[in-house]
């Protein structure tokens, strides 16, 4: 993750910044809506009193105080209008508009159950893993795969941003790899490889024959020419 720190020699442009990026910075100015922070760019940002932290908050100072350092992320940028909006509480690592059926994702089983494992893929909610999708082998109970706190890379089979629902997959982890998109190409046999030589050899030869007849053609036409030239002009002397 990019870091950067208030008072650094070139200020960031306000085009450098991203969405999530982490920063250090500096309480510059306190207001009753939030506080404006010194992240070392062009512009100071703005971090509103809704995002101090999870909680609510009814006082700024509660929080933070004037020239306290914080650590904040970049929650939205308006190159138009020099905005900066900052957040102090860290940002998901997928937001739902991110997150997309067949992306391989990673993430830590948090809870076995019955019918499968709930995973930590950075998101909003937990992600679940059937005890079908565990693999392709035939799986009585999820002990059997995965243990609690385990970092597992699983394949997104679904997304359900109304119900809020992540469905991944093991099982088809096993079939995958970053060949997958690749054209399968087998290797010749033996036999296939002199075949396709001979038979280059075999075009090759007839290509030769062919130019050699047109090549004779060629000199053949070229001597009557000549001949029937020499004739004109004996004819003319006579």
């Amino acid at each position: 993750m990019t870091t950067q720190t208030a008072g650094e020699a070139t200020p960031l442009k306000l085009t450098d910044l991203r969405p999530k990026m982490q920063l250090q910075g500096k309480i510059k100015k306190i207001e009753l809506f939030g506080a404006f922070v010194d992240v070392g760019a062009e512009r100071d940002g703005l971090l509103h009193i809704s995002q101090l932290r999870r909680e609510r908050t009814n006082r700024v100072e509660d929080v933070v105080t004037l020239g306290q350092e914080v650590t904040v992320w970049v929650r939205k940028v308006d190159v138009g209008t020099g905005r900066i909006d900052l957040t102090m509480v860290e940002p998901l690592k997928l937001d739902w508009d991110e997150l997309k059926t067949g992306m391989v994702v990673k993430g830590k089983v948090t809870k076995l159950e019955r019918f499968g494992v709930s995973v930590d893929i950075g998101a909003e909610r937990p992600a679940f893993i059937h005890v079908r999708e565990l693999s392709t082998d035939r799986v009585s109970e999820p002990g059997e795969v995965v243990k609690p706190a385990q970092e597992v890379e699983a394949k997104v089979i679904l997304v359900d941003r109304k119900k809020r629902k992540i469905d991944l997959s093991l099982k088809a982890m096993e079939d995958f790899t970053p060949e997958d998109d690749e054209p399968d190409v087998k290797p010749m046999s033996a036999m296939e490889a002199a075949l396709r030589s001979a038979m280059s050899t075999s075009r090759d030869a007839v290509g030769d024959r062919e130019r050699s007849k047109k090549s004779k053609a060629a000199r053949s036409e070229l001597e009557d020419a000549f001949e029937r030239t020499r004739q004109q002009h004996i004819a003319k002397k006579n």
